[in-house]
């Protein structure tokens, strides 16, 4: 069982903390951190491996909710988002959270999910390392082609607990929207994906047999909660920072860092 006591707060504390300093300073997401030691976290509590994985993961993916509000009403503000942009990828959205999280999470063994965040993490710490930017070569599809692009932004965001713009950005780049626009489209788009990712969570994790205190299906809720209030806190502080240190530097360390999460979550998918 996992007793929501002072130490186990703490770290949900600092985690949390961590995550929205990163997210504020280097503008990534938090599952990429969240996940591994949530996971972590709840396995020296005796939480069973391939259900702590699932937790992690959905726990990661509804703290968005809260988080990405801040960042979505900053991006409206400056102008940042493009509405009707948003309105056609939701509907794909909600259909790929939700099918992945009631669905996948709740059919495909934790050990295969670890793995599949592993190569996540992967592809991210090249990117951070490479800082590889993609080149404007296409216009956008229509709406029947973006509601599909949608559906697997939200279904790849929902497997993995994240928010989506690791997918969206670089998408809405090469079809020619600008990088200031995408950034902000991108932060409205967490919402729906993180509301249609703990549906499915909730829905996927209905009838676990072990049913933890504070667990609603997959979502932890004490942890969703801690984790967002520390992260929504740290996030301003971040990107305050982020204009006084050189950030290419730490972006590659990051890079690094990811790279041997990438692995610890490999270990644990070949741990069984």
């Amino acid at each position: 069982m996992v007793e929501l006591g002072p130490l186990f707060i703490a770290e949900l504390l600092l985690l949390g903390a961590v995550v929205g300093f990163l997210a504020g300073l280097l503008g990534v997401g938090g599952g990429m951190m969240m996940v591994p030691f949530m996971t972590l976290l709840l396995m020296q509590r005796g939480v069973e491996a391939g259900v702590a994985v699932k937790m992690a993961i959905a726990t990661s993916g509804a703290s968005i909710l809260f988080t990405s509000v801040s960042s979505l009403w900053a991006h409206h503000r400056h102008g940042a988002v493009r509405w009707p942009l948003v309105a056609a990828f939701a509907p794909g959205i909600a259909i790929g959270g939700i099918v992945a999280g009631a669905g996948v999470l709740a059919l495909v063994r934790g050990q295969w999910l670890a793995l599949a965040f592993a190569g996540f993490n992967a592809v991210m710490a090249w990117r951070m390392w490479s800082a590889a930017a993609p080149k404007a070569d296409r216009h956008l599809p229509g709406t029947a082609s973006l509601i599909g692009v949608g559906a697997g932004i939200g279904f790849i965001s929902a497997i993995v607990g994240a928010g989506g713009a690791f997918l969206s950005v670089p998408f809405m780049t090469r079809c020619s929207v600008p990088m200031r626009q995408a950034v902000g489209t991108s932060a409205a788009l967490g919402f729906p994906i993180a509301l249609a990712s703990s549906v499915g969570y909730v829905l996927g994790g209905w009838s676990l047999p072990a049913a933890l205190p504070g667990a609603f299906g997959y979502l932890y809720l004490p942890g969703i909660l801690i984790v967002a209030t520390a992260s929504v806190l740290l996030a301003p502080v971040g990107a305050r920072t982020a204009h006084r240190i050189p950030v290419a530097r730490l972006r590659r360390a990051f890079g690094l860092m990811l790279g041997a999460l990438a692995l610890y979550m490999a270990f644990q998918a070949f741990k069984g």
